[in-house]
């Protein structure tokens, strides 16, 4: 064998080691997800479609349909949820959706999580929510009739998507300015050392000003997994028209238990401000 030969197999075997080193990386630092599904909406009382997407890579993805009220025609809600669990553990926010402004909702698990093919990765998430928009589009909902929401790491699928197939409106909870920004937050002394090795960018900072979409930011002034400030970054960075709501008392994940009339006043006049949407809130029984 030619020492030409030995020396490209030995780049290649240093590039799959590292290739191995990056995955692991990310599953440690980035995804976290569930392979069992704990709830369903069906035991919430919602009607709702098992749906099986297949993406351009040919990774077939799971993702549930609640249907909107019947009386209301409406936009529909693409939904990407943050990097732990699975769509099951949103089954809640389906439901408040359903009941506060009756949207019809189509929710995701990435590839990697619950009973969806393939493993997580950025480009993968990208291509995953590629192929939920051409559902809804198939199913009659062009992008100017979608609402794509997204909270934590789905806000950055949400935005990556929204650059490429500009919705009716973007709905961003708990965003972040990039995964380099949020490892340095949260691991100072490791993700220097190591931080070069994780590919997935997830760079919301780099990417906001190119939106052309109207915007709603929704962040807790408690959260201590994405700082506030980094809120602030993106929606300085924006264009317009764009709103930020803050919930004081709110942090990462309890949103939804903070000021709960003020969130959804914020989604239905958000809604309202769209061409394609304009449901009126429903009060809670």
């Amino acid at each position: 064998m030619s020492p030409r030969t030995l020396a490209l197999l030995a780049a290649l075997g240093f590039w799959l080691r590292v290739s191995d080193v990056t995955a692991a990386l990310e599953h440690h630092f980035i995804f976290f997800p569930s392979a069992e599904l704990a709830w369903t909406p069906a035991q919430l009382g919602l009607a709702y479609e098992e749906v099986w997407l297949e993406s351009a890579d040919g990774v077939r993805v799971h993702a549930w349909f609640v249907p909107g009220r019947a009386e209301a025609d409406l936009p529909a809600l693409l939904f990407f949820h943050g990097n732990a669990g699975n769509l099951s553990h949103r089954v809640h926010n389906l439901e408040l959706l359903h009941r506060r402004l009756g949207l019809p909702v189509l929710i995701l698990s990435y590839r990697g999580y619950g009973l969806s093919q393939g493993r997580a990765s950025e480009q993968g998430l990208y291509a995953d929510a590629r192929a939920a928009h051409s559902w809804l589009e198939a199913r009659g909902y062009p992008p100017a009739r979608q609402v794509y929401f997204g909270r934590s790491l789905g806000a950055a699928v949400a935005l990556q998507l929204a650059l490429e197939r500009p919705p009716a409106g973007l709905i961003l909870e708990s965003p972040f300015t990039s995964i380099a920004a949020l490892g340095r937050h949260h691991y100072k002394l490791l993700f220097p050392l190591l931080g070069w090795l994780v590919e997935a960018r997830f760079d919301n900072l780099d990417k906001i000003a190119r939106l052309e979409a109207p915007l709603l930011i929704i962040h807790g002034r408690r959260d201590r997994i994405v700082p506030p400030a980094m809120a602030e970054r993106l929606f300085a960075l924006a264009p317009e028209p764009k709103r930020l709501l803050w919930l004081e008392r709110a942090g990462h994940n309890d949103t939804l238990d903070h000021q709960p009339h003020l969130y959804w006043q914020a989604w239905a006049d958000f809604l309202h401000s769209l061409p394609a949407a304009s449901p009126n809130p429903a009060s809670p029984p």
